[in-house]
């Protein structure tokens, strides 16, 4: 398994199950953290935790009940009966390397080079490592050097926009706004951007009302060029390709971002994104391929599809890879075939996604025609609400 984050530790536990010799290598050097703050935990994601790791949901996430949108002078002018659930990456990671075998992970192992022959792949590491295995899964994220190799013709696309990221402790806003943001996820939409805000568990992965983050996901329209540029230089002055982790981005901008909030974004939303001391921005890209199976070779989720997070999905995307990859390989004892039968229905699954990503980011971006309570904005990994 090359890559240890969420899909990757996914795969590798079900595979384990399914009687398989498993070893996951994470280039990083140190177990991650951090990564994306909060995420929307659909089935595919939790399926492993709550199903095989008795892990009781209740103890890892926050459950909303409202889909609720904002005016821009704060008052609700939707408010709809819905239920999601809420995590942190942290937390979930957490949680899933426990659930491994531990001698099985290894830190500080990035992949360099592979190659096929004679049943095998062959692979090498940064740090002089060489292993052998009957199959590779490509776990390794938007930026994969396996599709890279694989795949050449599957360009990043630069979507037009960035997401804005924040978290906030619920008890460092007033009352009345922990009060209103804190049992929904609550979105507002304006001219060419949207923002909507959750809860989720603090660092410490609690879960209780009061030790909560509030979460800010912000999507802004930067041209590609020399304004992109600028936004993805951070303070150190090295430009960033894909992101700008928390605390990193340049001073002048997070300022813009601030006063834009208070000038643009209901007074609730615009309280949170000024008391989150620590923002990130994560770049929006495309990316599609025409195959996810090459031989003993296979690409899971954002090494294969990246999409748009606005149907929340990218990780139950490469959970539902991994369930269907563990039941292929049990369904057919050759790993080749096996990836034979898994590769259609997985190709399928992501180039829908992909286009109703796209869809949803075209309206709130570009068309300015999402109107609050649309039932096609609902989260899902196969459709909405699903």
């Amino acid at each position: 398994m090359i890559g240890g984050s969420l899909g990757g530790l996914t795969v590798a536990c079900l595979l384990r199950d399914a009687g398989h010799d498993v070893t996951v290598f994470e280039r990083s050097s140190r177990e991650l953290e951090e990564r994306g703050a909060g995420i929307g935990f659909l089935r595919a994601t939790y399926r492993y935790l709550s199903d095989r790791a008795g892990v009781d949901l209740d103890t890892i996430s926050v459950e909303t009940r409202k889909i609720r949108y904002l005016d821009r002078q704060g008052s609700v002018v939707d408010d709809q009966d819905h239920r999601y659930l809420f995590s942190s990456w942290t937390t979930v990671y957490r949680q899933l390397l426990a659930s491994f075998d531990a001698e099985r992970y290894l830190l500080g192992h990035e992949l360099v080079d592979f190659h096929q022959s004679d049943g095998a792949v062959s692979t090498r590491f940064g740090n002089g490592a060489a292993f052998e295995c009957d199959l590779m899964v490509a776990a390794d994220g938007i930026g994969s050097m396996v599709r890279a190799r694989l795949q050449p013709t599957a360009g990043i696309r630069y979507a037009g926009y960035v997401a804005w990221r924040g978290m906030v402790p619920e008890a460092d806003v007033p009352p009345e706004v922990a009060g209103l943001l804190g049992d929904a996820i609550t979105y507002f939409v304006h001219a060419n951007s949207h923002i909507l805000v959750y809860p989720i568990p603090d660092v410490s992965g609690s879960v209780d009302p009061g030790d909560r983050l509030l979460n800010f996901v912000w999507y802004r329209n930067y041209l590609e060029g020399g304004e992109l540029d600028d936004l993805l230089t951070d303070r150190s002055g090295a430009r960033r390709e894909l992101s700008i982790p928390p605390g990193a981005v340049a001073d002048h901008h997070v300022a813009e971002a601030r006063a834009h909030a208070a000038a643009r974004l209901p007074w609730q939303i615009a309280t949170v994104v000024d008391a989150a001391e620590r923002l990130s921005i994560q770049t929006i890209y495309d990316i599609d391929v025409d195959r996810m199976a090459f031989d003993r070779v296979c690409l899971i989720g954002d090494a294969a599809f990246a999409v748009r997070p606005h149907a929340a999905a990218g990780t139950a995307k490469a959970a539902e890879d991994g369930w269907m990859l563990a039941e292929a390989l049990t369904e057919e004892q050759d790993v080749v075939k096996g990836l034979l039968r898994w590769e259609p229905t997985q190709l399928a699954l992501g180039r829908q996604l992909l286009d109703r990503c796209r869809a949803i980011g075209h309206r709130s971006q570009v068309a300015n025609d999402w109107e609050p309570g649309d039932p096609e904005t609902v989260f899902g990994l196969h459709r909405p609400g699903d």
